[in-house]
């Protein structure tokens, strides 16, 4: 049994001839029967955000070998190899070296003058979601972004096209305390449940500043405005919520004390899944990823944590980082920021294109990230500018976009780096990554061609005469006469991470949050 609510499951019932107070005994009775399952269930009963559902099975990796020839191979672990090769097996890397051998069979690809780089990982990400905050609470812990996801969305293949093969999905940062995220490898054309990567350690999203204290947005007339309105209010809201969790958790050990001593009639008590995640950061078992602008609210927010006993996995955004980078390393956080987006509203007006070479060289893992659908499909130009603001070495600055935000997410020993053992996620580039000029030739995901530019180009043709053909073709209207259906409202092409996002909405063309 996932969920033991006996108590529900017999007043519901309601069997002829029973009163009330002989269905409460008996409730009561088989609750005393069966109460030792109580933690049982409160360990197994929400499946994990990082894991497909049950009703969905995951295909294995395929079967066979690829073999790609002559490339340079930027590893982003240990250098980069000239005129090497990089052999996949059953969607691992094989082996990487010169004169790599491979099966009869093999699929070989000659990549002379090419270079070969680990997938981008994207470790902020609201690509595929059909809904980005839940405005309603301050704190929404509860809800999942693993429950809205939408494999069809155009802008994971345009994603591929970018190098781009894992993402973090955050939600929004309209709530002190958001939703739980989902890491994703990008299987464009496969059903939602090939794309959680299974055992990625769960996540949940915090935000400082105006976006959850909705200082942009007042109430409308005859509405009560959400609490909180200031930035210590935003504070209080985090700690009155670990208050709580700690008292949660606190039970539940007293509970299962007891059930160790063999205890008999126990009840469990009653689960509360806004405080469950709450507690997985308590015990270390779920990342924190924090959006944040301010180095005031970075070290509040990191005060808070040392209070509580966790950690902050990544400052995302984290403009005013470089302020306070040696407290960010103390503490053990990671920050993942853009490489020169600021001003774009009063708390980024302090970011400068320096910050993540800063926090680099104080020991902080730094990555970069997209936080828009626009902006994945260049984050090899992203990692390309702190070379020139900073001074970043070329692998230091390939990893801000592979290995680093793969360690962020706790997924480093599945990807991020080429290395013998881990998944295939690798890139064919036309040129070096970290060039303007260079174009992406083919993804590979697990080992799988995700992306290849020269089927795409061929396709083309094709696509277009479907096109014409459609737009053609009758108008869409009712048979009864009456106005045709409204478009679906566009897609914004910047920033998701915003505060007035719910559901899918529509922001001012080219504001990002």
């Amino acid at each position: 049994m996932n969920d033991v609510r006996l108590d529900r499951i017999f007043i519901r019932t309601k069997p002829k001839n029973m009163n009330r107070t002989t269905r409460k005994l008996l409730s009561l009775a088989l609750l005393a029967a069966f109460g030792n399952w109580g933690f049982i269930a409160h360990a197994q009963t929400r499946r994990r955000d990082n894991q497909p559902s049950p009703n969905t099975t995951q295909r294995p990796a395929p079967r066979g070998e690829t073999l790609i020839r002559n490339a340079t191979i930027i590893t982003a672990s240990r250098g980069t190899l000239n005129n090497s090769d990089v052999l996949i097996r059953d969607g691992k890397i094989a082996g990487v070296g010169q004169n790599l051998k491979a099966s009869n069979d093999a699929r070989v690809i000659d990549a002379s003058g090419k270079y070969v780089m680990p997938g981008i990982v994207d470790a902020h990400s609201h690509a595929m979601m059909d809904a980005v905050n839940e405005l309603t609470l301050s704190v929404t812990s509860m809800v999942r972004i693993s429950d809205v996801l939408d494999p069809t969305d155009v802008d994971l293949y345009r994603a591929l096209a970018g190098g781009v093969t894992a993402l973090n999905l955050l939600h929004g940062s309209g709530n002190a305390i958001g939703g739980q995220n989902t890491v994703v490898k990008i299987k464009y054309g496969r059903p939602v449940g090939d794309f959680i990567i299974a055992g990625a350690k769960p996540g949940i999203k915090f935000a400082l500043g105006e976006n959850p204290k909705r200082s942009n947005f007042p109430a409308l007339p005859g509405q009560t405005r959400r609490y909180p309105a200031t930035r210590m209010g935003v504070e209080e809201v985090i700690r009155e919520a670990f208050t709580r969790a700690q008292d949660y958790k606190r039970t539940f050990d007293e509970h299962n004390a007891r059930v160790r001593r063999n205890e008999k009639n126990l009840i469990a008590p009653r689960r509360d899944l806004q405080l469950e995640p709450l507690v997985e950061i308590l015990e270390g078992k779920r990342l924190v990823h924090a959006h944040c602008y301010r180095a005031d609210e970075i070290l509040m927010l990191i005060e808070l944590a040392d209070e509580f006993g966790f950690k902050i996995k990544t400052f995302q955004h984290v403009l005013e980082g470089y302020k306070v980078a040696p407290e960010i390393a103390r503490h053990g956080g990671g920050g993942s920021l853009f490489a020169d987006n600021w001003g774009y509203k009063m708390e980024a007006y302090d970011a400068i294109p320096y910050a993540a070479a800063i926090m680099t060289r104080a020991g902080v893992l730094t990555s970069l990230n997209s936080d828009s659908n626009e902006r994945a499909r260049r984050l090899n130009i992203e990692a390309a500018k702190i070379m020139k603001y900073g001074g970043l070495t070329e692998e230091e600055a390939v990893r801000l976009i592979t290995l680093n935000p793969a360690r962020q997410l706790e997924i480093d020993d599945r990807t991020g780096s080429i290395d013998t053992g881990k998944d295939a996620d690798l890139v064919i580039w036309t040129g070096h990554p970290l060039s303007t000029l260079s174009r992406v030739e083919t993804t590979f995901v697990d080992g799988e061609i995700f992306f290849d530019r020269t089927q795409d180009l061929a396709r083309r043709a094709a696509l277009a005469q479907e096109r014409r053909t459609l737009e053609a073709a009758e108008a869409n209207k009712p048979a009864t006469g009456g106005a045709s259906p409204a478009l679906p409202r566009p897609r914004r092409t910047m920033g998701y991470d915003s505060d007035d996002v719910e559901g899918g909405g529509q922001r001012a063309a080219g504001e990002n949050q």
